[in-house]
């Protein structure tokens, strides 16, 4: 009996019938008909029970559904999910389908309704976006079944509970993965940047085409040939230097805990240093990871080999954190001391005021002496948007001022970095991705590591 539900159809019938009967106290000759109205509700009522019921042959006489995902999600990205239904009456059925999803999603509207006939399949697909790393847990699939004469619902249950895991954003990972392969990142806003120079790491001596840079031809190697003519000349061909060290240091002090779209600067550093991370393998470099706060988290030391992606993601999804003050001296002494060779150091954090970048300072300036030192840090877009609306008050005026202040000191942040020979990206959360690539592939054009 728990799987039987009586529709809003047959309670209006019902409503009406017994307003009717009330009017035929007044009007006896109404009695017969209403009663006779009555017992045609009883009957069809009962009649649908059996419809929905009844078990048929060959396994017919339910609805069977059950939902489609991934083993896990990726933060911050629209994961597709899907609901596949199948109709084993034989007579047309209309569906409402509740999808139990975790409470993390806050959402009441996973309601769809599908019309199937008899021995027809559909499939309902929609998206999730989750804003936080770690385990959510799914119900079961609630399927509601009404008939053609729709007084009665009949709810089937599919699926046990679900725990499926939350990852950094592995979908944006393999979108610029493809995009990197086929040299295509320009697509999603990736800068094609003119190299300068050459690289110093030789490749190969190939012949000489129309088009190539002069400069490169081997005289030597192209004296050895026989003959003189031009299709003699080979050229020495360089390729990006290999094997170069990426870190990313991902700061998770209470800095990182502001949110923007849902999704904290933290899961935002995160995500960007799994793509990072991927684009430096493709590009031959070795990949490692640091994390801290007021103490050191994880140290992921910089590789190549197979199976390193799928470590540092690993790393990444485990990273937990109480947003505490951090500590840049002890992250200071553990890199002198954990990272001997000239590597990139893509440092994720935040600096909201100059005084607060005064107090690490010190510290920055040693990590730039012996690396080169990329420091992240964000634009905060909820004042953008304050300052670019119109101020109509004093009220507004003063807030505006203030708030040109706070965006004014994020610029005087990036002058004082770039004072000392240490390299600055001051981005919008959304951006970040985006940003970071250009930056480390604009160092490799430039050969500086």
């Amino acid at each position: 009996m728990k799987s039987l539900y009586l529709t809003s159809r047959f309670f209006l019938v019902l409503a009406a019938v017994v307003t009717g009967l009330v009017v035929a106290f007044f009007l006896p000759v109404l009695l017969v008909p209403l009663q006779v109205v009555l017992a045609l509700l009883v009957v069809l009522t009962l009649l649908d029970g059996l419809l929905l019921y009844t078990p048929g042959r060959n396994g017919a006489g339910h609805v069977f559904g059950r939902r489609v995902l991934g083993d896990k999600l990726a933060n911050g990205s629209d994961n597709d999910l899907a609901i596949y239904l199948e109709n084993h009456y034989r007579f047309p059925v209309s569906t409402r389908t509740i999808d139990e999803i975790p409470v993390q999603f806050q959402r009441r509207d996973v309601l769809f309704r599908a019309e199937l006939k008899a021995g027809e399949t559909t499939i309902i697909r929609y998206q999730l976006r989750p804003t936080k790393r770690g385990e959510y847990q799914f119900g079961a699939v609630n399927v509601f079944v009404t008939s053609p004469i729709g007084l009665v619902r009949r709810r089937f249950r599919y699926g046990p509970d679900q725990v499926v895991p939350v990852y950094p954003s592995f979908l944006q990972m393999r979108q610029y993965e493809l995009l990197a392969i086929s040299n295509r990142l320009t697509e999603v806003g990736v800068k094609r940047i003119q190299r300068v120079g050459h690289s110093l790491e030789f490749e190969q001596i190939r012949p000489y085409v129309a088009g190539d840079d002069p400069r490169t031809i081997n005289w030597k190697a192209s004296a050895r040939r026989s003959n003189a003519d031009t299709d003699t000349l080979v050229v020495n061909h360089f390729q990006d230097e290999r094997a170069q060290q990426v870190y990313c240091l991902i700061d998770k002090g209470r800095v990182m805990r502001m949110p923007f779209a849902g999704l904290s600067l933290l899961d935002y550093a995160i995500n960007a240093t799994l793509i990072v991370s991927n684009i430096a393998l493709i590009k031959h470099d070795k990949a490692g990871l640091v994390t801290f706060s007021n103490q050191l988290s994880a140290v992921v030391p910089a590789d190549r080999r197979s199976g390193h992606l799928l470590k540092l993601l690993e790393v990444l999804y485990r990273q937990r954190t109480k947003y505490l003050e951090t500590d840049f001296e002890l992250l200071y002494t553990n890199i002198k001391a954990k990272i001997r060779q000239r590597s990139l150091l893509i440092l994720f954090t935040n600096f909201e005021t100059l005084s607060g970048l005064q107090r690490q300072l010190p510290y920055l300036r040693r990590l730039a002496k012996d690396h080169l030192l990329l420091v992240v840090f964000f634009e905060n877009t909820e004042l953008d948007l304050f300052l670019n609306s119109p101020a109509e008050t004093t009220e507004e005026v003063y807030n505006q001022t203030i708030a040109e202040k706070f965006a004014q000191e994020k610029r005087q942040i990036v002058r004082e970095l770039q004072r000392y020979g240490i390299h600055a990206l001051l981005t919008a959360p959304d951006q970040l991705t985006i940003n970071t690539i250009n930056k480390y592939l604009e160092f490799k054009s430039r050969g500086m590591i």
